[in-house]
Protein backbone atom coordinates (compact mmCIF):
# COMPACT_ATOMS: atom_id res chain seq x y z
CA UNK A 1 0.00 0.00 0.00
CA UNK A 2 1.17 3.66 -0.53
CA UNK A 3 2.82 5.07 2.54
CA UNK A 4 2.36 8.82 1.80
CA UNK A 5 -0.39 10.68 -0.45
CA UNK A 6 -0.18 14.23 -1.44
CA UNK A 7 -3.86 15.52 -1.30
CA UNK A 8 -3.77 18.60 -4.37
CA UNK A 9 -6.95 20.41 -3.09
CA UNK A 10 -8.33 22.09 0.39
CA UNK A 11 -11.30 22.18 2.29
CA UNK A 12 -14.13 19.63 2.79
CA UNK A 13 -12.66 17.22 0.53
CA UNK A 14 -9.26 17.51 1.35
CA UNK A 15 -10.23 16.67 5.11
CA UNK A 16 -12.31 13.91 3.29
CA UNK A 17 -9.40 12.42 1.50
CA UNK A 18 -7.01 12.82 4.88
CA UNK A 19 -9.64 10.80 6.47
CA UNK A 20 -9.53 7.64 4.27
CA UNK A 21 -5.75 7.94 3.98
CA UNK A 22 -5.25 7.72 8.00
CA UNK A 23 -7.95 4.86 7.74
CA UNK A 24 -5.71 3.36 5.47
CA UNK A 25 -2.38 3.91 7.48
CA UNK A 26 -1.28 6.38 4.94
CA UNK A 27 0.55 9.80 6.11
CA UNK A 28 -1.19 12.69 4.21
CA UNK A 29 0.51 15.64 2.41
CA UNK A 30 -1.62 18.77 2.17
CA UNK A 31 -0.36 21.77 0.26
CA UNK A 32 -2.30 25.14 0.51
CA UNK A 33 -2.29 28.81 -0.65
CA UNK A 34 -1.26 31.90 1.45
CA UNK A 35 -5.29 32.41 2.35
CA UNK A 36 -5.45 28.85 3.16
CA UNK A 37 -2.91 28.69 5.41
CA UNK A 38 -5.25 28.25 8.52
CA UNK A 39 -7.56 25.88 6.72
CA UNK A 40 -8.44 22.77 8.63
CA UNK A 41 -6.70 20.72 5.84
CA UNK A 42 -3.17 22.03 6.72
CA UNK A 43 -3.48 21.60 10.19
CA UNK A 44 -4.65 17.92 10.35
CA UNK A 45 -2.39 16.68 7.75
CA UNK A 46 0.78 15.29 8.81
CA UNK A 47 3.07 17.36 6.93
CA UNK A 48 1.76 20.63 4.98
CA UNK A 49 3.51 23.21 1.84
CA UNK A 50 2.51 26.89 1.31
CA UNK A 51 2.22 26.30 -2.83
CA UNK A 52 1.68 29.99 -3.63
CA UNK A 53 -0.33 33.42 -3.57
CA UNK A 54 -3.96 33.08 -3.22
CA UNK A 55 -5.34 33.12 -6.70
CA UNK A 56 -5.71 29.58 -7.63
CA UNK A 57 -3.92 29.81 -10.76
CA UNK A 58 -0.71 30.84 -8.88
CA UNK A 59 -1.37 28.01 -6.23
CA UNK A 60 -3.54 25.44 -6.83
CA UNK A 61 -3.29 24.97 -10.73
CA UNK A 62 0.25 26.13 -10.57
CA UNK A 63 1.20 22.19 -11.82
CA UNK A 64 5.25 22.11 -11.72
CA UNK A 65 4.67 23.38 -8.31
CA UNK A 66 2.30 20.87 -6.82
CA UNK A 67 4.47 17.91 -8.38
CA UNK A 68 7.72 19.59 -7.06
CA UNK A 69 6.20 19.92 -3.26
CA UNK A 70 5.17 15.93 -3.99
CA UNK A 71 8.48 14.90 -4.58
CA UNK A 72 10.13 16.78 -2.04
CA UNK A 73 7.67 15.38 0.37
CA UNK A 74 8.49 11.46 -1.11
CA UNK A 75 4.72 11.37 -1.99
CA UNK A 76 4.16 7.56 -3.74
CA UNK A 77 0.42 8.94 -5.36
CA UNK A 78 -1.51 12.46 -5.45
CA UNK A 79 -5.30 12.19 -4.93
CA UNK A 80 -6.77 15.69 -6.31
CA UNK A 81 -10.20 15.19 -4.79
CA UNK A 82 -13.08 17.49 -7.37
CA UNK A 83 -12.68 20.72 -9.16
CA UNK A 84 -9.08 22.34 -9.43
CA UNK A 85 -6.65 19.68 -11.14
CA UNK A 86 -9.11 16.37 -10.79
CA UNK A 87 -9.52 16.78 -14.74
CA UNK A 88 -6.49 17.70 -16.32
CA UNK A 89 -5.01 15.80 -18.26
CA UNK A 90 -1.95 17.84 -18.18
CA UNK A 91 -1.54 16.85 -14.71
CA UNK A 92 -1.84 13.46 -14.78
CA UNK A 93 0.25 13.21 -17.57
CA UNK A 94 2.84 14.76 -15.40
CA UNK A 95 2.36 12.64 -12.55
CA UNK A 96 3.28 9.73 -14.64
CA UNK A 97 5.98 11.21 -16.14
CA UNK A 98 7.25 12.24 -12.90
CA UNK A 99 6.68 8.63 -11.41
CA UNK A 100 3.31 9.60 -9.00
CA UNK A 101 0.63 7.74 -8.95
CA UNK A 102 -2.58 9.96 -10.26
CA UNK A 103 -5.42 8.49 -8.21
CA UNK A 104 -8.20 8.50 -10.99
CA UNK A 105 -8.51 7.34 -14.28
CA UNK A 106 -5.90 7.35 -17.27
CA UNK A 107 -4.82 10.55 -19.29
CA UNK A 108 -6.63 8.58 -22.35
CA UNK A 109 -10.14 8.36 -20.10
CA UNK A 110 -9.79 12.37 -19.08
CA UNK A 111 -9.10 13.56 -22.30
CA UNK A 112 -11.73 11.62 -24.35
CA UNK A 113 -14.81 12.70 -22.15
CA UNK A 114 -12.99 16.08 -21.14
CA UNK A 115 -13.92 17.94 -24.00
CA UNK A 116 -17.88 17.77 -24.46
CA UNK A 117 -17.88 17.03 -28.36
CA UNK A 118 -15.38 14.42 -28.42
CA UNK A 119 -17.23 12.80 -25.72
CA UNK A 120 -20.74 13.21 -27.96
CA UNK A 121 -19.29 11.44 -30.63
CA UNK A 122 -17.90 8.42 -28.39
CA UNK A 123 -21.19 7.45 -26.57
CA UNK A 124 -23.25 7.84 -30.50
CA UNK A 125 -20.20 5.30 -30.94
CA UNK A 126 -21.16 3.09 -27.74
CA UNK A 127 -24.69 3.53 -28.80
CA UNK A 128 -25.49 6.00 -25.63
CA UNK A 129 -28.59 8.24 -26.65
CA UNK A 130 -27.55 11.82 -26.35
CA UNK A 131 -29.43 15.07 -26.20
CA UNK A 132 -30.15 16.83 -30.51
CA UNK A 133 -26.90 18.83 -31.14
CA UNK A 134 -24.74 20.22 -33.31
CA UNK A 135 -20.85 19.82 -34.17
CA UNK A 136 -18.47 22.53 -33.44
CA UNK A 137 -20.43 26.32 -34.01
CA UNK A 138 -17.56 28.17 -36.43
CA UNK A 139 -20.15 30.79 -36.79
CA UNK A 140 -23.47 32.33 -36.36
CA UNK A 141 -24.72 30.33 -40.00
CA UNK A 142 -24.15 26.71 -38.37
CA UNK A 143 -26.67 28.11 -35.19
CA UNK A 144 -29.29 29.25 -37.27
CA UNK A 145 -29.21 26.06 -39.18
CA UNK A 146 -29.54 24.17 -36.04
CA UNK A 147 -32.41 26.42 -35.34
CA UNK A 148 -33.77 25.97 -38.67
CA UNK A 149 -34.01 22.45 -37.87
CA UNK A 150 -35.14 22.23 -34.38
CA UNK A 151 -36.47 25.47 -33.56
CA UNK A 152 -36.29 27.20 -30.16
CA UNK A 153 -35.41 27.25 -27.33
CA UNK A 154 -31.40 26.02 -27.36
CA UNK A 155 -28.88 25.70 -25.19
CA UNK A 156 -25.49 27.05 -26.33
CA UNK A 157 -22.78 25.00 -24.23
CA UNK A 158 -19.04 25.72 -23.83
CA UNK A 159 -17.30 22.20 -25.35
CA UNK A 160 -14.95 22.07 -22.78
CA UNK A 161 -17.51 23.61 -20.02
CA UNK A 162 -18.91 22.59 -16.66
CA UNK A 163 -20.66 24.10 -13.64
CA UNK A 164 -22.89 26.08 -15.49
CA UNK A 165 -19.92 28.09 -17.07
CA UNK A 166 -20.38 29.36 -20.98
CA UNK A 167 -23.45 27.85 -21.17
CA UNK A 168 -26.95 30.42 -22.21
CA UNK A 169 -30.57 29.14 -23.11
CA UNK A 170 -31.92 30.84 -25.69
CA UNK A 171 -35.73 31.50 -26.62
CA UNK A 172 -35.64 33.77 -29.69
CA UNK A 173 -33.67 35.25 -32.74
CA UNK A 174 -33.47 38.25 -31.06
CA UNK A 175 -31.41 36.79 -27.79
CA UNK A 176 -28.91 34.61 -30.05
CA UNK A 177 -26.33 36.72 -31.41
CA UNK A 178 -25.40 37.98 -28.08
CA UNK A 179 -26.03 34.85 -26.26
CA UNK A 180 -23.02 33.10 -28.48
CA UNK A 181 -21.10 35.89 -27.72
CA UNK A 182 -21.67 35.90 -24.14
CA UNK A 183 -21.03 31.82 -24.25
CA UNK A 184 -18.12 32.00 -26.40
CA UNK A 185 -16.69 34.73 -23.78
CA UNK A 186 -17.89 33.00 -20.76
CA UNK A 187 -15.84 29.74 -21.88
CA UNK A 188 -12.93 31.41 -22.99
CA UNK A 189 -12.28 32.98 -19.66
CA UNK A 190 -12.97 30.00 -17.30
CA UNK A 191 -11.43 26.92 -20.06
CA UNK A 192 -9.20 29.07 -22.31
CA UNK A 193 -11.31 27.46 -24.99
CA UNK A 194 -13.96 29.23 -26.66
CA UNK A 195 -14.94 26.55 -28.86
CA UNK A 196 -19.46 26.32 -28.53
CA UNK A 197 -21.87 24.00 -29.89
CA UNK A 198 -25.98 23.48 -30.01
CA UNK A 199 -28.45 21.56 -28.33
CA UNK A 200 -31.83 21.21 -28.27
CA UNK A 201 -33.60 22.55 -24.89
CA UNK A 202 -34.99 20.13 -22.71
CA UNK A 203 -38.22 21.58 -21.19
CA UNK A 204 -39.18 19.73 -18.19
CA UNK A 205 -35.48 18.28 -17.36
CA UNK A 206 -34.33 16.90 -14.29
CA UNK A 207 -30.43 16.02 -13.94
CA UNK A 208 -29.49 12.49 -12.63
CA UNK A 209 -26.20 10.73 -13.04
CA UNK A 210 -25.19 7.52 -12.41
CA UNK A 211 -22.04 6.85 -10.09
CA UNK A 212 -19.77 4.37 -11.77
CA UNK A 213 -16.62 2.76 -10.80
CA UNK A 214 -13.41 0.36 -12.48
CA UNK A 215 -10.61 -0.97 -11.69
CA UNK A 216 -7.64 -1.90 -13.49
CA UNK A 217 -8.32 -5.57 -14.11
CA UNK A 218 -11.18 -5.01 -16.43
CA UNK A 219 -14.61 -4.81 -13.65
CA UNK A 220 -16.68 -1.82 -14.36
CA UNK A 221 -19.76 -1.35 -12.28
CA UNK A 222 -22.46 0.79 -11.20
CA UNK A 223 -23.87 2.59 -7.71
CA UNK A 224 -26.95 3.60 -8.86
CA UNK A 225 -27.88 7.05 -9.23
CA UNK A 226 -28.24 10.61 -7.51
CA UNK A 227 -30.72 13.14 -8.68
CA UNK A 228 -29.41 17.02 -8.46
CA UNK A 229 -32.16 18.66 -9.90
CA UNK A 230 -32.76 21.55 -7.02
CA UNK A 231 -29.72 24.08 -8.47
CA UNK A 232 -28.99 27.25 -8.44
CA UNK A 233 -27.29 28.99 -12.11
CA UNK A 234 -26.89 25.64 -12.99
CA UNK A 235 -25.38 24.39 -9.97
CA UNK A 236 -26.24 21.93 -7.65
CA UNK A 237 -27.57 22.76 -3.96
CA UNK A 238 -29.42 19.47 -3.29
CA UNK A 239 -28.74 16.32 -4.11
CA UNK A 240 -30.26 12.51 -3.35
CA UNK A 241 -30.04 8.88 -3.84
CA UNK A 242 -32.59 7.20 -4.95
CA UNK A 243 -34.10 9.54 -7.88
CA UNK A 244 -37.69 9.69 -6.98
CA UNK A 245 -38.68 9.90 -10.79
CA UNK A 246 -36.97 6.38 -11.33
CA UNK A 247 -38.50 2.88 -11.34
CA UNK A 248 -36.40 -0.05 -11.32
CA UNK A 249 -36.46 -0.93 -14.58
CA UNK A 250 -36.05 2.63 -15.91
CA UNK A 251 -32.86 2.33 -12.64
CA UNK A 252 -31.08 -0.40 -14.25
CA UNK A 253 -31.36 0.50 -17.75
CA UNK A 254 -29.49 3.76 -16.91
CA UNK A 255 -26.73 2.30 -15.07
CA UNK A 256 -26.24 -0.25 -17.37
CA UNK A 257 -25.71 2.07 -20.12
CA UNK A 258 -23.42 4.41 -17.86
CA UNK A 259 -21.34 1.12 -17.73
CA UNK A 260 -21.34 1.23 -21.79
CA UNK A 261 -20.23 5.01 -21.42
CA UNK A 262 -17.50 4.30 -18.94
CA UNK A 263 -16.26 1.18 -20.62
CA UNK A 264 -16.07 2.68 -23.91
CA UNK A 265 -13.03 4.75 -22.69
CA UNK A 266 -11.63 1.64 -20.16
CA UNK A 267 -12.56 3.59 -17.32
CA UNK A 268 -10.67 2.78 -14.04
CA UNK A 269 -11.57 4.65 -10.86
CA UNK A 270 -14.47 6.46 -9.79
CA UNK A 271 -16.57 8.88 -12.45
CA UNK A 272 -19.97 9.69 -12.83
CA UNK A 273 -22.09 9.68 -16.00
CA UNK A 274 -24.25 12.35 -15.94
CA UNK A 275 -27.81 12.32 -17.81
CA UNK A 276 -30.54 15.04 -18.66
CA UNK A 277 -33.99 13.38 -17.95
CA UNK A 278 -36.94 14.65 -19.86
CA UNK A 279 -40.08 14.47 -17.25
CA UNK A 280 -43.01 14.62 -20.08
CA UNK A 281 -41.42 11.94 -21.94
CA UNK A 282 -39.37 9.74 -19.63
CA UNK A 283 -36.53 9.60 -22.07
CA UNK A 284 -33.44 10.28 -20.75
CA UNK A 285 -30.14 11.38 -22.45
CA UNK A 286 -26.39 11.31 -21.56
CA UNK A 287 -24.82 14.90 -20.71
CA UNK A 288 -21.29 14.58 -19.91
CA UNK A 289 -19.04 12.09 -18.09
CA UNK A 290 -17.37 13.73 -14.87
CA UNK A 291 -13.92 12.38 -14.70
CA UNK A 292 -13.14 12.20 -10.44
CA UNK A 293 -14.98 11.94 -7.89
CA UNK A 294 -18.27 13.92 -7.42
CA UNK A 295 -18.80 16.00 -4.57
CA UNK A 296 -22.32 15.03 -4.05
CA UNK A 297 -20.51 11.43 -3.66
CA UNK A 298 -21.36 10.95 0.23
CA UNK A 299 -25.58 10.18 -0.63
CA UNK A 300 -23.77 7.32 -2.22
CA UNK A 301 -21.60 6.31 0.15
CA UNK A 302 -24.49 6.25 2.74
CA UNK A 303 -26.91 4.03 0.73
CA UNK A 304 -24.55 1.39 -0.39
CA UNK A 305 -22.24 1.38 2.43
CA UNK A 306 -19.27 2.05 -0.17
CA UNK A 307 -16.73 4.40 1.03
CA UNK A 308 -15.86 5.49 -2.67
CA UNK A 309 -12.59 7.32 -1.35
CA UNK A 310 -10.71 4.38 -0.21
CA UNK A 311 -11.82 2.16 -3.16
CA UNK A 312 -10.07 4.84 -5.41
CA UNK A 313 -6.90 4.52 -3.56
CA UNK A 314 -7.05 0.83 -3.40
CA UNK A 315 -7.66 0.83 -6.83
CA UNK A 316 -5.15 3.18 -7.66
CA UNK A 317 -2.41 0.63 -6.23
CA UNK A 318 -3.70 -2.21 -8.39
CA UNK A 319 -5.80 -3.68 -6.29
CA UNK A 320 -9.72 -5.20 -8.06
CA UNK A 321 -12.78 -4.10 -6.59
CA UNK A 322 -13.92 -5.10 -3.43
CA UNK A 323 -17.50 -5.74 -4.74
CA UNK A 324 -19.58 -7.07 -7.67
CA UNK A 325 -22.22 -5.58 -9.23
CA UNK A 326 -24.31 -8.47 -7.73
CA UNK A 327 -23.40 -7.72 -4.49
CA UNK A 328 -24.44 -3.81 -4.56
CA UNK A 329 -28.25 -3.48 -2.96
CA UNK A 330 -29.16 0.45 -2.02
CA UNK A 331 -30.61 0.69 1.13
CA UNK A 332 -32.66 3.60 2.12
CA UNK A 333 -32.85 7.22 1.43
CA UNK A 334 -30.27 9.69 1.59
CA UNK A 335 -29.96 13.37 1.00
CA UNK A 336 -27.33 16.23 0.86
CA UNK A 337 -27.14 19.82 1.08
CA UNK A 338 -24.65 21.97 0.07
CA UNK A 339 -23.95 24.97 2.89
CA UNK A 340 -22.59 27.58 0.89
CA UNK A 341 -21.35 31.19 2.01
CA UNK A 342 -23.61 33.08 0.23
CA UNK A 343 -26.52 35.19 0.11
CA UNK A 344 -29.62 33.01 0.34
CA UNK A 345 -31.35 35.03 -1.84
CA UNK A 346 -28.76 36.57 -4.37
CA UNK A 347 -26.52 34.15 -4.37
CA UNK A 348 -23.38 36.62 -3.95
CA UNK A 349 -21.04 35.03 -1.85
CA UNK A 350 -20.56 36.06 1.55
CA UNK A 351 -16.76 35.56 2.86
CA UNK A 352 -15.82 36.43 6.26
CA UNK A 353 -14.82 35.48 9.43
CA UNK A 354 -17.29 32.71 11.56
CA UNK A 355 -18.16 33.92 14.80
CA UNK A 356 -20.03 30.90 15.58
CA UNK A 357 -19.81 27.40 14.59
CA UNK A 358 -22.13 24.37 15.50
CA UNK A 359 -22.16 21.15 13.41
CA UNK A 360 -25.45 19.04 13.81
CA UNK A 361 -25.22 15.93 15.40
CA UNK A 362 -27.18 12.62 16.10
CA UNK A 363 -28.02 9.61 13.98
CA UNK A 364 -27.25 9.20 9.91
CA UNK A 365 -26.01 12.46 10.07
CA UNK A 366 -22.89 13.43 8.60
CA UNK A 367 -21.06 16.98 8.08
CA UNK A 368 -18.21 16.98 5.57
CA UNK A 369 -16.76 20.94 6.65
CA UNK A 370 -13.33 22.82 6.89
CA UNK A 371 -14.94 25.41 9.28
CA UNK A 372 -14.78 26.68 12.48
CA UNK A 373 -14.81 29.39 15.22
CA UNK A 374 -12.74 32.07 14.25
CA UNK A 375 -12.20 30.93 10.72
CA UNK A 376 -11.75 33.54 8.34
CA UNK A 377 -13.69 32.16 4.80
CA UNK A 378 -11.42 33.58 1.68
CA UNK A 379 -12.99 35.34 -1.27
CA UNK A 380 -10.74 33.74 -3.50
CA UNK A 381 -12.32 30.30 -3.91
CA UNK A 382 -15.82 28.25 -4.08
CA UNK A 383 -18.41 29.15 -1.16
CA UNK A 384 -19.17 25.69 -0.46
CA UNK A 385 -17.91 25.71 2.85
CA UNK A 386 -20.04 22.62 3.88
CA UNK A 387 -22.20 20.00 3.44
CA UNK A 388 -24.94 18.23 5.36
CA UNK A 389 -25.94 14.59 4.44
CA UNK A 390 -28.46 12.27 6.28
CA UNK A 391 -29.79 8.97 5.64
CA UNK A 392 -33.15 7.60 6.30
CA UNK A 393 -35.11 4.80 6.15
CA UNK A 394 -37.44 6.25 3.11
CA UNK A 395 -37.31 9.71 1.35
CA UNK A 396 -39.52 11.27 4.02
CA UNK A 397 -37.89 9.73 6.87
CA UNK A 398 -34.43 10.97 5.02
CA UNK A 399 -36.32 14.83 4.56
CA UNK A 400 -37.11 15.35 8.25
CA UNK A 401 -34.16 13.86 9.61
CA UNK A 402 -32.25 16.62 7.49
CA UNK A 403 -34.62 19.70 8.18
CA UNK A 404 -33.85 18.47 11.92
CA UNK A 405 -30.39 18.75 11.22
CA UNK A 406 -30.61 21.97 9.72
CA UNK A 407 -32.50 23.59 12.48
CA UNK A 408 -29.08 22.62 14.51
CA UNK A 409 -26.32 24.38 11.95
CA UNK A 410 -25.13 27.15 13.40
CA UNK A 411 -22.85 29.19 10.80
CA UNK A 412 -23.07 33.33 12.43
CA UNK A 413 -20.46 35.72 11.41
CA UNK A 414 -21.13 34.98 7.63
CA UNK A 415 -24.25 34.99 5.11
CA UNK A 416 -25.48 31.07 4.24
CA UNK A 417 -27.68 29.31 2.59
CA UNK A 418 -29.05 27.49 5.86
CA UNK A 419 -32.10 29.75 5.20
CA UNK A 420 -33.17 28.38 2.03
CA UNK A 421 -32.45 24.77 2.36
CA UNK A 422 -35.09 24.83 5.54
CA UNK A 423 -37.39 26.76 3.14
CA UNK A 424 -37.18 23.77 0.65
CA UNK A 425 -37.32 21.18 2.86
CA UNK A 426 -40.98 22.25 3.61
CA UNK A 427 -42.00 22.64 0.47
CA UNK A 428 -44.72 21.05 -1.13
CA UNK A 429 -43.61 20.00 -4.57
CA UNK A 430 -40.35 19.20 -2.97
CA UNK A 431 -41.44 16.88 -0.71
CA UNK A 432 -43.65 15.48 -3.33
CA UNK A 433 -40.71 15.03 -5.45
CA UNK A 434 -42.52 16.92 -8.11
CA UNK A 435 -39.71 19.40 -9.57
CA UNK A 436 -37.10 19.94 -12.36
CA UNK A 437 -34.05 21.95 -12.79
CA UNK A 438 -36.41 25.22 -12.74
CA UNK A 439 -37.34 24.67 -8.95
CA UNK A 440 -35.27 27.52 -7.79
CA UNK A 441 -35.96 29.85 -10.26
CA UNK A 442 -40.13 29.17 -11.45
CA UNK A 443 -41.81 26.68 -8.76
CA UNK A 444 -40.11 28.47 -5.34
CA UNK A 445 -40.28 31.61 -3.98
CA UNK A 446 -38.41 32.45 -1.32
CA UNK A 447 -39.24 36.56 -0.98
CA UNK A 448 -41.94 36.12 0.67
CA UNK A 449 -40.94 33.17 2.65
CA UNK A 450 -37.63 34.23 3.95
CA UNK A 451 -38.30 37.79 4.02
CA UNK A 452 -41.29 39.25 5.91
CA UNK A 453 -40.11 42.29 8.22
CA UNK A 454 -39.57 45.76 6.66
CA UNK A 455 -35.83 45.69 8.19
CA UNK A 456 -35.76 41.98 6.47
CA UNK A 457 -36.78 43.95 3.20
CA UNK A 458 -34.32 46.73 3.29
CA UNK A 459 -32.07 43.75 4.30
CA UNK A 460 -32.95 42.22 0.80
CA UNK A 461 -33.07 45.63 -1.11
CA UNK A 462 -29.66 46.07 -0.14
CA UNK A 463 -28.21 42.78 -0.76
CA UNK A 464 -29.73 42.76 -4.26
CA UNK A 465 -28.22 46.47 -4.47
CA UNK A 466 -24.78 45.06 -3.84
CA UNK A 467 -25.17 42.20 -6.46
CA UNK A 468 -26.61 44.22 -9.51
CA UNK A 469 -23.36 46.70 -8.75
CA UNK A 470 -21.01 44.04 -9.25
CA UNK A 471 -22.89 42.15 -11.77
CA UNK A 472 -22.68 45.53 -13.86
CA UNK A 473 -18.34 45.84 -12.99
CA UNK A 474 -18.29 42.54 -14.17
CA UNK A 475 -19.94 43.41 -17.28
CA UNK A 476 -21.56 39.79 -17.36
CA UNK A 477 -25.57 39.83 -16.69
CA UNK A 478 -27.46 36.89 -14.95
CA UNK A 479 -30.86 36.50 -16.21
CA UNK A 480 -31.92 34.44 -13.20
CA UNK A 481 -30.77 37.55 -11.02
CA UNK A 482 -32.39 40.11 -13.09
CA UNK A 483 -35.62 38.22 -12.88
CA UNK A 484 -35.82 37.85 -8.87
CA UNK A 485 -35.01 41.90 -8.83
CA UNK A 486 -38.25 42.45 -10.91
CA UNK A 487 -39.87 39.69 -8.87
CA UNK A 488 -38.49 41.58 -5.58
CA UNK A 489 -40.35 45.06 -7.15
CA UNK A 490 -43.53 43.53 -7.68
CA UNK A 491 -43.74 42.76 -4.39
CA UNK A 492 -42.78 45.33 -2.85
CA UNK A 493 -44.95 47.56 -4.31
CA UNK A 494 -47.66 45.72 -2.69
CA UNK A 495 -46.62 46.36 0.60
Amino acid sequence: MFKKILIANRGEIAIRVHRACKELGIKTVAVFSEADRNSLHVLLADEAYCIGPAPSRESYLNIPKVIEVAKKAGAEAIHPGYGFLSENEDFADACEKNGIKFIGPSVFAISAMGDKLSARDRMKKADVPIVPGSDAVTGMEDVRAFVKKYGFPIMIKASAGGGGKGMRHVTSEGELESAVRAAKSEALSYFGDDKIYVEKYIANPKHIEIQVFGDNHGQIIHLFERECSIQRRHQKIIEESPSPALDQKTRMAMGEIAVRAAKSVDYSGAGTVEFIYDIDSKEYYFLEMNTRLQVEHPVTELVTGVDLVQEQILVAFGEKLHFRQDQLNPRGWAIEARIYAEDPITFMPSPGKIVRCRHPQGPFTRVDSYVYPGYEVPMHYDSMIAKLSTWGQDREHAIQRCQRALEEFILTGIKTNIPLHKRIMQNEKFRKGDFSTHFIEKDFDAFDKLFSTTDDRVFLITAAVEAFNHQKDQGVWDLNLVSNWKRLGRRLSLR
